[in-house]
């Protein structure tokens, strides 16, 4: 069975820009909830757990027709929601290294690049996330994706992402999508952010 990711910070470490019964009930009742359906469904269907879940969804053809949404559905929410905890921390919050270099090289400065995640994240429709991926060019892109589609379902490896469900922000910011997005850029880790730039840099 899929084993669940601990968070690398306590509940109350995002404060005040995320507070801690969020981030509790998030990581508790939302994720844990799609990792333990997954588990279950797949369970179900008598399967041996023999790959990664992100090499689950390169094999989704081996699974019934009639199940293969809803286990991309709740293994996209694993992924997503494991990325999204990932992305912050209560440190590491100054751009540095190579994916600032990057991130330079392609949109011409940080403030550059940070006003167009910004501005796809506010243009979103309903529930879902923005990201950051990396295309099999190797070039940086920003991707806005509903409900759980993961980057991955399109060919692209997310280094970075934004949960926009409301559940994510909702009892600090209430409708105030835009002051939790704006937040979320004084949470983000960036050696967390540049390990994972490496690491798909050297495969």
């Amino acid at each position: 069975m899929y084993k669940p990711k601990p968070l690398k910070y306590e509940y109350d470490a995002l404060e005040p820009y995320i507070d801690s019964e969020t981030v509790n009930i998030h990581y508790n009742k939302h994720y844990l909830n799609y990792l333990n359906k997954l588990n279950d469904l797949l369970t179900n269907l008598n399967y041996d757990f023999k790959y990664t879940i992100f090499e689950l969804i390169g094999n989704i053809s081996e699974f019934p027709l009639e199940v293969r949404d809803d286990i991309l559905f709740l293994a996209g929410g694993v992924i997503n929601h494991e990325l999204y905890f990932d992305s912050m921390s209560p440190k590491n919050h100054e751009p540095s290294s190579i994916i600032l270099d990057k991130i330079n090289k392609q949109y011409g400065s940080y403030d550059n690049f940070k006003k167009e995640f910004i501005g796809n994240a506010n243009v979103l429709v309903g529930s879902g996330y923005t990201s950051l991926a990396v295309n099999k060019e190797g070039d940086l892109i920003i991707i806005n994706t509903s409900n759980q589609d993961s980057p991955l379902f399109y060919g692209l490896k997310p280094i970075l992402t934004l949960d926009l469900w409301e559940h994510a922000y909702y009892l600090k910011y209430r409708n105030r999508k835009d002051l939790y997005i704006d937040a979320f850029f004084k949470l983000i880790d960036f050696d967390s952010l540049n390990n994972r730039y490496e690491k798909i840099q050297t495969k």
